[in-house]
């Protein structure tokens, strides 16, 4: 029995994170969104987007780690995994979420892409797993 429940204790751990690493990308998107069109003048370079992504992720985990200082995924190879998983799963999301974009015929932002996605995730999971409790 408390095998069941530390399986569901980690299963429900790795979730929350997911959750609060999707509520702080969708968060993002919106705010991208409401600045973008007066910064629009072209292509702008990819590995320059990648490392906006990056720092805007660096600073999405520091601000989450001022709500929840205490990581939802608590162990050395849970953390570890969720360092890679919850990125790879939010990157997905991003992805599935700027393809309905493109279906709808609107043009998705960066951030609604896998790499970017995954990027923007991986910066904010590192920051939190380096600096949570």
């Amino acid at each position: 029995m408390e095998i069941l429940a530390e399986i569901l204790a980690y299963l429900l751990q790795a979730i929350l994170e997911i959750a609060l690493q999707a509520v702080f990308e969708l968060l993002a998107e919106v705010g991208l969104r409401s600045v973008r069109e007066p910064f629009r003048r072209g292509p702008i370079n990819p590995w320059l987007a990648t490392l906006g992504h990056a720092l805007f992720g660096t600073v999405a985990g520091g601000i989450s780690l001022l709500v929840f200082p205490e990581l939802f995924v608590h162990g050395a190879a849970a953390r570890w995994l969720n360092l890679f998983l919850t990125p790879l799963c939010a990157g997905l999301m991003m992805a599935l979420i700027g393809a309905r974009m493109r279906s709808r015929g609107k043009e998705p932002l960066r951030l609604e892409s896998f790499a970017y996605g995954f990027v923007f995730a991986f910066a904010m999971a590192a920051v939190r797993m380096g600096f949570g409790k």
